[in-house]
């Protein structure tokens, strides 16, 4: 980790890459060597990673490592986070499988494209600031929905299942066709995914060092090479190629754009989230700060590119950020380095990945659902208030049984109002009586305003209001307490200020901010209706002026 713990500071170009203030900072040869071991380090956990991502989104393993080569290293060079790695993500597989089937690999990757094209344009739009407002129930719960998804989705290969047809995707369908099928059970399948699992958690209990996945994978190859009757990479998918593929447009045409575009987007929503999100963690990891449009533009590039070389989704993963900032990440470079070693594997050992078992890399995949599914914070969002529970829970079910981004959606619109009902909980109007006016008079009400006064609350003070001017008198209404208003609440207030003058009495507005007395001014609220005072004092000032003329 570099040695410095102040933040990054954007400053005037929120689009520069964070590889320029990098080296602008001074990058030495211990850097070089630091960032070296940690895109090696990297590059070992992403290796299996990729291709059984890859392999659960219905694409062959090889696209997962044209993914995290060509997508990694653009997220890592044009990036606003210094140490985001980037790749295929387990977010991402039941989009990803889903569109693949349904419009082609053609469509998957054309998809890709134009979710990086709408990633930029967020980014130049400078939206990054604002998605990252989503409400942490709704991330744990689509979170905790994306990891039982990826699960149910390596049953088959976990116990080596013959299904009698394709794989259901919706995941009831799916668990009543797999248990049709329990009866192929392999317990050869069933021995390698268990071993692998165990190797996993054993390794990061006793030695956490060491990439437990790569040697889980390795000793699993090494049953199935020996013999063990288990499904291999080989087997399913062939042998996988030792270059990058020549970079290629798919078709495009008014037809494929329009069916590829409703992924694209869920693509580009899901993938902002999940980067910015990953970018959160590391500056919380580093003390750094990141930028998000440039996180966001760099992202939009690294879709574009991937899908050039036949990749699918990128997104900033947290797993493999995490653990780029353990081992020492000095900056980009080493996501940069990562990409380059997975691509070295490609062209030099990419004949031995054909010997990995299809249930090694469902036990990678189980893991990795297992620790992403964060448990805790949500029984402890169950415990808390009930709106809480709510969303987190609503959100979990509708990402699992209907569709990841119709939770996303619904679980922020129901954020939204209890945001909206706790905000205008807030809001009062309240007597004053012991105002520096003179309290004895008959003619004269004071009152103030609390909290914000917008839509929420103009509905529930409104009411209040109006009933205060019912009886002929002075008003005072005092803005000391609010911190903001909206059109909503000026209107509330602009019906009072009329009632008042029919009735024949005054209205003063007293402690009001230049934006409040902005807002209000632009619904008309102005003299004669009402008078604007810097404060209570100055309304008995008025009073006695008033009592003079009179």
């Amino acid at each position: 980790m570099h040695s410095s713990s102040q933040p990054d500071v954007a400053g005037p170009n929120p689009f520069l890459p964070k590889i320029v203030t990098v080296l602008r900072e001074g990058y030495r040869l211990p850097d070089l060597r630091a960032d070296a071991l940690a895109g090696l380090t990297v590059a070992i956990v992403a290796l299996p990673l990729s291709m059984a991502i890859a392999i659960a989104s219905g694409v062959g393993p090889e696209r997962g490592l044209y993914t995290a080569i060509v997508g990694g290293f653009l997220v890592s060079a044009l990036g606003g986070s210094r140490h985001q790695i980037g790749g295929p993500a387990g977010a991402f597989i039941v989009l990803v499988s889903a569109c693949a089937a349904t419009t082609g690999l053609s469509g998957l990757i054309l998809a890709t494209i134009l979710s990086g094209v709408i990633l930029s344009a967020a980014g130049l739009l400078r939206l990054g600031t604002y998605i990252r407002f989503i409400p942490y129930p709704v991330t744990v719960g689509f979170t905790a929905g994306i990891a039982v998804i990826i699960f149910s989705s390596q049953i088959k290969d976990l116990f080596g299942l013959a299904l009698s047809g394709p794989e259901p995707a919706e995941i009831l369908h799916k668990l009543a066709a797999l248990w049709e099928a329990r009866g192929s059970v392999s317990g050869a399948a069933v021995a390698v995914s268990l071993g692998t699992i165990a190797v996993i958690e054993g390794i990061k209990h006793f030695a956490p060092r060491l990439p437990g996945m790569l040697i889980a994978v390795a000793l699993a190859s090494l049953a199935a090479a020996a013999g063990l009757p288990v499904e291999t990479i080989a087997e399913r998918f062939g042998e996988l190629p030792r270059v990058l593929p020549v970079p290629a447009l798919p078709t495009i045409n008014a037809e494929t754009v329009m069916a590829a575009l409703p992924w694209a987007a869920s693509f580009a929503l899901l993938g902002a989230i999940e980067s910015l999100l990953s970018a959160v963690v590391a500056d919380g990891m580093t003390g750094r700060q990141h930028r998000a449009n440039a996180e966001l533009l760099a992202q939009g590039m690294a879709n574009i590119g991937a899908g050039l070389f036949g990749g699918f989704c990128v997104t900033g993963t947290i797993a493999r950020t995490a653990t780029n900032v353990r081992a020492g990440s000095r900056g980009p470079v080493s996501g940069m380095l990562h990409a380059l070693f997975l691509l070295l594997f490609l062209l030099i050992a990419a004949p031995l990945a054909g010997y990995i078992p299809l249930a090694a890399l469902a036990g990678v995949l189980a893991v990795v659902a297992w620790n992403m599914a964060e448990k805790h914070e949500f029984a402890a969002l169950v415990r808390g208030s009930r709106a809480d529970a709510a969303i987190v829970i609503v959100t979990f079910l509708l990402v699992v049984f209907r569709d990841l981004t119709e939770g996303i959606v619904v679980g922020f619109a129901m954020a939204g109002l209890v945001f909206v009902k706790r905000m205008s909980d807030m809001a009062g109007v309240h007597p004053l009586a012991d105002a520096p006016v003179d309290a004895a008079r008959d003619d004269l009400l004071v009152y103030r305003l609390s909290g914000p006064f917008f839509f929420g609350a103009a509905a529930q003070l409104g009411a209040v209001l109006d009933r205060i001017a019912d009886v002929p008198r002075s008003i005072v209404v005092d803005f000391g307490a609010v911190p903001l208003i909206d059109s909503s609440g000026a209107r509330s207030l602009g019906l009072l200020a009329r009632k008042v003058a029919r009735r024949g009495g005054r209205l003063w507005f007293t402690g009001t901010s230049a934006d409040i007395r902005h807002i209000l001014r632009a619904q008309g609220l102005d003299a004669p209706e009402v008078e604007y005072l810097p404060d209570l004092a100055a309304v008995e000032a008025a009073l006695a002026q008033t009592a003079e003329r009179d």
